[in-house]
């Protein structure tokens, strides 16, 4: 007969990250809205693109590829309930 294998413990850090992570949106607010522009820049320069502009389309789908969406994902902003656990934690910056 097979044996069960018992679960790892989690450390008390691995506990709180796989909590805080279900249901929970990993984007914070200004990194969505941020997101949210740079989509509406590709899709006006896309829409540029097929109305003949050969300067303004190509600019702005680059600005919104190769800049916007990208600062969207990188830059990692702290949502108020980080700062509390941070807070509550004492390992704050």
């Amino acid at each position: 007969m097979a044996q069960r294998k018992r679960p790892r413990k989690q450390t008390k850090a691995a506990q709180a990250w796989a909590a805080r992570q279900r249901g929970s949106f990993l984007l914070g607010q200004r990194n969505a809205l941020l997101l949210m522009v740079g989509i509406l820049i590709i899709i006006i320069g896309y829409f540029l693109l097929g109305r003949g502009s050969i300067t303004a389309a190509p600019l702005l789908l680059v600005l919104g590829y190769c800049v916007v969406v990208p600062l969207s994902i990188i830059l990692w902003v702290k949502r108020p309930e980080d700062k509390q656990q941070t807070q509550q934690t004492g390992t704050g910056e």
